[in-house]
């Protein structure tokens, strides 16, 4: 039977630690709690099968894997579905546990169940891992301040999962573009370096004057053969000096902006960006944190600089007595509509639900902006991999013609 060594308090409220013999570890607190003990801490004992076959899941790398975003959003989910169904607090905390996925994640619920043990709120629990964002974080106090923590962590959660779905949809949208571009770039660069020498050799062994499209083609093959290693390094050196620059915040910043003036790719990401803003700081005004303080959280949310930036300027208005319209107008970032309806809701008052549906009806732009981008996208493809591929192979076929038709 494996031994647990146990930490507590006793009814007397002084720390007690020991080692207890038990077939499980749920066994040793529910006898050290039949003494009256306020249960801290139980862990296997470092002698038993159990801790050996611990410490052997630590060579496991996925053991070391951090938390995911997905593993966040799905534990507040659950933590809803069972403080809604009238769990305790500890006992939702002990089951996300158990119910985790990655060992990591399991670490980070265990040790937030442990530490409202010891007194502290689940805010500065959950504050101390940084798998949780700060909105999160933010919702979170709201929700134990106001008695309302199950529908606040679930609206945690759905803001969560709305984040997700729309970096989901902008990365497919520009990932979908980037790798059909570098197919086309890997397959003329094994035609011109690989296939073309061949078709020269094939060539000039039949004695014949090449055609001019022909010839044009070895000149470019000839070209990049000698100088594609300098292109190559020239281009590695650019790239070098981009992400260096990159990382240089006013270099970021000005990248950042850049990116959102890009024609096609630059609307989408503003689209992106309205609907991330709109759906963000309505989810927290409905769940009764500040407009400051929402805007603050919102602004940590943007990993665009140049966003993040305006949405500071705006908070910094707002503290000085200025509306939220305005600042959200200036700067060509958001899209028109936002400003406008923020102006009807702050007339209003009721900023947070002019906000959702500002948020839903740009996420439906941003779907019908990815779909036109695809069918766009797909035919310009088409064209430029078949002009190069048929570029070689007309070269080919008429250096063929001109052959035979010289050999009769």
């Amino acid at each position: 039977m494996p031994i647990f060594s146990y930490v507590g308090r006793d009814t007397a409220g002084r720390p007690q630690r020991g080692t207890q013999e038990a077939p499980s570890a749920a066994a040793v607190a529910s006898s050290l709690r039949q003494r009256g003990w306020l249960v801290l801490e139980v862990r296997v004992g470092e002698g038993t099968p159990q801790s050996a076959f611990s410490n052997l899941a630590k060579l496991n790398p996925i053991y070391w894997l951090p938390p995911r975003s997905l593993d966040i959003e799905m534990g507040l989910q659950q933590m809803a579905v069972m403080l809604r169904s009238g769990l305790t607090l500890l006992a939702t905390l002990r089951t996300l546990g158990e119910q985790a996925q990655r060992p990591a994640m399991r670490r980070v619920w265990d040790n937030v169940a442990q530490r409202i043990q010891q007194g502290s709120s689940l805010g500065d629990a959950m504050s101390s891992h940084s798998c949780f964002g700060f909105m999160v974080l933010q919702l979170v106090r709201v929700g134990e301040q106001t008695g309302t923590l199950e529908k606040v962590v679930a609206r945690a959660a759905e803001a969560l999962e709305r984040r997700r779905v729309l970096r989901t949809q902008l990365l497919t949208a520009l990932t979908y573009p980037a790798i059909v571009l570098a197919a086309a770039i890997g397959v003329t660069a094994y035609m011109v370096i690989s296939v073309i020498p061949q078709l020269r050799i094939f060539l000039t062994a039949l004695g014949r004057r090449l055609p001019a499209i022909t010839q044009r083609l070895l000149d470019i093959s000839d070209y990049v053969i000698t100088y594609g290693l300098q292109w190559g390094i020239g281009l590695f050196a650019l790239t070098a000096a981009l992400i260096a620059f990159y990382l240089w915040p006013t270099g970021r910043l000005a990248i950042d902006r850049a990116l959102l003036r890009v024609p096609v790719v630059g609307r989408l990401l503003r689209v992106a960006v309205t609907a991330q803003f709109s759906h963000a700081l309505g989810v927290m005004l409905e769940s009764g944190i500040t407009l400051v303080e929402a805007l603050r959280t919102v602004e940590q949310l943007h990993r665009n600089r140049y966003v993040a930036q305006l949405v500071g300027d705006a908070r910094d208005a707002v503290i000085r007595g200025a509306g939220l319209a305005d600042p959200l107008g200036s700067g060509n970032v958001f899209m028109p509509m936002l400003p406008r309806m923020v102006a009807v809701g702050e007339t209003a008052g009721t900023l947070d639900e002019v906000l959702g549906e500002v948020a839903k009806f740009h996420e439906m732009q941003m779907q019908l902006a990815i779909r036109r981008l695809s069918v766009l996208v797909e035919p310009v493809i088409v064209v430029v991999v078949g002009g190069i591929v048929g570029f070689v192979y007309i070269a080919f076929f008429v250096a063929m013609f001109a052959a035979a038709g010289g050999a009769q």
